[in-house]
């Protein structure tokens, strides 16, 4: 027996309100407080509601333009992943318009809003780390715009994402400390709410169970995804009485503030305690010691995330959601390895 589809009545029940006032929520009408508009989204998107197809805004299907709102720009990693996209939608005649959300929030939604309103046929997002519900999404999925989510992401048993192996890379990187002579492996993770927070724990967890390492909740921390923060994180775990020998940082930004708390400590990389990022950014080659990091195939998460999208863009989106997780490779550089005495 299939699911009955969720409709305008079934959410204004939900929530003791008119189905008017759902609709005009679901459309960010002005005359809707924010405080209800944001609950009634939210609701929205967690009951799959969409629109039905004769009512339903049509992708703009003549401009064929494909949106795409990242954390950062700045970074390898994104810029990376961006090429991809646009490589592969200019092969398939769509071009891309890029948004920045700068990790927050409320610009991830104006970025939503934004290419709502341009008409975009379809949207690729990684989710800042500010975010911690997807309520602002609903407006893509309500109107049946495709949406595709990639390394950090979200409400995977609806929405369709494109990843890496970050569980069982972070197991094999604390195995790989634990080989060159750590016996005190730390993890600095970044928010708890990022899927990649979760994976990667999830993965250095198993690797010191692999290693018969004791689990130390001190040794486990979480840190906002820039340098300054991961360096106070740092510092705090140099300052616990018995300090890790090894750190695995969730990425290489957060590993380069690492490294700085390391050198104003006085201690040395990776003799005093060895180190390692997770997205192989330009740096990681440049810095001293070079990091030891992992190498992800962004080109072809970008690629792979633009199939995905205009598969469902011009197949129709009522296909099972898939979620790709593609291999990752450790770069073992000098940060990670101690010198034998």
């Amino acid at each position: 027996m299939s699911k009955k589809r969720t409709s305008l009545k079934d959410i204004a029940e939900a929530l003791n309100t008119s189905v008017s006032t759902v609709s005009r929520a679901l459309k960010d009408h002005p005359d809707i407080s924010p405080a209800l508009k944001k609950q009634i989204q939210e609701m929205a998107f967690e009951r799959n509601y969409k629109q039905k197809e004769h009512s339903a805004k049509k992708p703009n299907t003549t401009a064929k333009t494909i949106g795409i709102i990242v954390p950062d720009m700045v970074t390898y990693f994104f810029s990376s992943v961006i090429s991809g996209i646009e490589n592969y939608a200019k092969e398939k005649g769509y071009f891309v318009v890029i948004t920045n959300s700068d990790d927050q929030a409320d610009k991830e939604e104006k970025c939503v809003n934004h290419l709502l309103e341009i008409g975009a046929s379809g949207v690729i997002s990684s989710i800042a780390q500010e975010t911690k519900n997807f309520a602002h999404f609903s407006r893509l999925t309500t109107q049946n715009i495709p949406l595709v989510f990639f390394d950090r992401v979200a409400e995977t048993d609806r929405i369709s994402s494109v990843g890496v192996d970050n569980t069982n890379t972070a197991r094999e990187l604390t195995c790989h400390f634990h080989q060159h002579g750590a016996k005190r492996i730390a993890c600095l993770a970044g928010p708890k709410n990022l899927s990649i927070s979760k994976e990667r724990t999830a993965g250095y967890l198993a690797g010191l169970i692999d290693c018969n390492l004791p689990v130390t909740p001190a040794y486990m921390a979480n840190t906002s995804l820039n340098a300054d923060d991961a360096e106070k994180a740092t510092q705090q775990l140099l300052e616990l009485p018995d300090p890790p020998d090894a750190l695995l940082c969730i990425n290489d930004t957060v590993a380069f503030g690492a490294m700085r708390a390391i050198r104003k400590a006085g201690l040395s990389i990776p003799q005093d305690i060895a180190l390692s990022g997770f997205t192989n950014e330009m740096h990681a080659t440049v810095v001293e010691p070079p990091l030891t990091s992992v190498a992800q195939p962004t080109e072809e998460m970008g690629r792979e995330a633009a199939k995905m999208l205009i598969e469902q863009i011009e197949n129709g989106l009522y296909t099972l959601p898939r979620q790709v997780v593609l291999k990752s490779q450790i770069v073992v550089r000098q940060s990670s390895v101690k010198a034998e005495l």
